[in-house]
């Protein structure tokens, strides 16, 4: 825990209130469990998708 607080002091968010940080850390969170949920459901659901490339 200390390293990323280290990090996050060391950043260009070290410098703003606490509530900013953790909007900005939520946020982050959310953009990668988005990511990270979206890559499981092409994992699980992109194997019985019939992709064609035309025009």
């Amino acid at each position: 825990m200390d390293v990323i607080n280290e990090i996050i002091q060391n950043s260009a968010i070290g410098t703003i209130s606490k509530m900013y940080k953790s909007m900005v850390l939520l946020l982050f969170a959310t953009i990668v469990s988005m990511l990270f949920t979206m890559f499981i459901l092409l994992l699980y659901v992109g194997t019985h998708t019939n992709i064609q490339f035309g025009y």
